[in-house]
């Protein structure tokens, strides 16, 4: 349960965790953490992502933290995600991160093993309340057995499906069963449509559908040391898995560039997406009139009864490891994940929130409900997660996409996509 009554008085810290900044070249051993007086007067620093809708919500956030503690005084900027993170490099370079940062998975393992955020262990528990947060979500702010980051908002794995091609198409709903099952239900879809439209697209183009099927048997994309957890006979047989889909079943490529930068799902070029949950909203923004719901199910299994799905931060709060004010920074993450005013401001502006406490006084919408219901049905394929992805995933994740583009057009082998993909895995991997 959020204390509202919480002050920094009877709280002693063992341990600090500010750390001494050098550019970004990592930081200095850990110093003791001030100790606070709660009549101090404080500024806090605090930068997020997004629009002026969410920079509302914010300010709205900031007046409430701000009746329980009057005597911090926070100063919110945002930008665009792309702005956000360019001028974030600037002030890594300069020491001078903001004190509590809306963060992106992608970047956590860069910032934390530079020595740019804060070592949060010492306040869990304490000032960072962990009741309403069950320990695989605690988990995923971990980098190299530290905690830099709190989950704020959570996604899986999912398969949205388009009622109303399905309806058109006269096919039922994908009824669950393995990648074959899956293929199978898509050439229906296809055949009945007649060329309209297609019943999904090449799965093999994402690499997280590589990875649920690694999870499944029992191996991973990547390890916490970058070690890669398949060779290239697997990656083989994933890419030549599709084939059958990119003969005729999945939506053809020329058509996906015909549509861009939209994609062929939210443009009723295909009948189904696998895909992160959290995507529905923009997908039904994108299809407009006519259509009213989107449904979401499980992804095809590869292996029953296997963990094969996990949680991922949509977003999470950092705090700079420079900060000079551990504990006030700490009381301002906390209640932006955790307290009720939180989850009640914020609904689902920053995602399905991860704690127990703000997601208790959210209001969900029918999307938002259903992304809930969709992670409970999928509790008991649900493992842990991942390690923090590796410095450079997002460009093998994009090499990924792009080679996937390729196949589907028809233009590379498979052979040829995964002596490429190696090829910049290696370099990625010794940089």
């Amino acid at each position: 349960m959020f204390n509202k009554k919480r002050t920094f008085a009877g709280i002693a810290l063992a341990t600090g965790a500010a750390l001494a900044l050098a550019g970004c070249a990592g930081g200095s051993e850990p110093e003791p953490a001030a100790t606070f007086d709660p009549d101090e007067e404080v500024t806090l620093d605090l930068a997020f992502w997004g629009n002026d809708v969410r920079a509302e919500l914010y300010n709205e956030a900031i007046v409430a933290f701000n009746e329980e503690y009057p005597n911090i005084t926070v100063n919110p900027t945002f930008l665009g995600f792309p702005e956000f993170w360019e001028k974030r490099q600037t002030e890594a370079a300069g020491g001078n991160l903001p004190d509590v940062m809306q963060f992106d998975y992608s970047y956590m393992r860069q910032y934390s093993e530079n020595g740019l955020l804060l070592d949060l262990d010492p306040y869990l528990g304490g000032i960072i309340e962990t009741d309403p947060l069950p320990q695989n979500i605690l988990d995923i702010g971990v980098v190299g057995g530290v905690t830099t980051g709190i989950p704020t908002s959570t996604n899986a794995w999912g398969l949205f499906t388009n009622p109303v091609l399905l309806e058109t198409a006269g096919v039922e709903d994908f009824a669950g069963g393995s990648w074959d099952d899956y293929a199978d239900w898509m050439a229906e879809i296809t055949e009945a449509a007649g060329g309209e439209f297609w019943g999904g697209s090449d799965w093999t183009g994402r690499i997280q559908n590589f990875e649920i099927q690694l999870r499944a048997e029992g191996s991973y994309l990547f390890s916490e040391d970058g070690e890669a957890g398949f060779d290239e006979e697997r990656l083989t047989e994933f890419w030549e898995s599709g084939a059958e889909v990119r003969d005729g079943i999945g939506v053809p490529q020329q058509r996906v560039e015909e549509v861009a930068p939209l994609g062929p799902f939210d443009t009723a070029n295909t009948a189904s997406e696998l895909t992160w949950d959290n995507f529905g909203g923009g997908y039904l923004g994108n299809l407009g009139e006519g259509y009213t719901e989107l449904s979401l199910l499980a992804p095809p299994v590869t292996e029953e009864g296997a963990k094969d799905l996990y949680l991922k931060p949509s977003m999470l709060h950092t705090i700079s490891a420079n900060t000079e004010h551990p504990e006030a920074a700490a009381t301002l993450l906390n209640f932006l994940v955790n307290s009720p005013q939180s989850g009640e401001i914020f609904g689902t502006n920053r995602g399905l929130p991860a704690s127990e406490t703000a997601l208790a006084a959210a209001e969900l919408d029918p999307l938002s409900q259903q992304v809930k219901d969709h992670e409970a049905a999928i509790a008991d394929r649900l493992g842990d997660a991942p390690p923090v992805p590796i410095v450079g995933y997002g460009t093998l994740e994009e090499k990924f996409r792009q080679l996937g583009q390729e196949l589907n057009f028809g233009t590379i082998t498979v052979e040829d996509a995964v002596a490429q993909f190696f090829g910049e895995m290696d370099v990625v991997l010794t940089q």
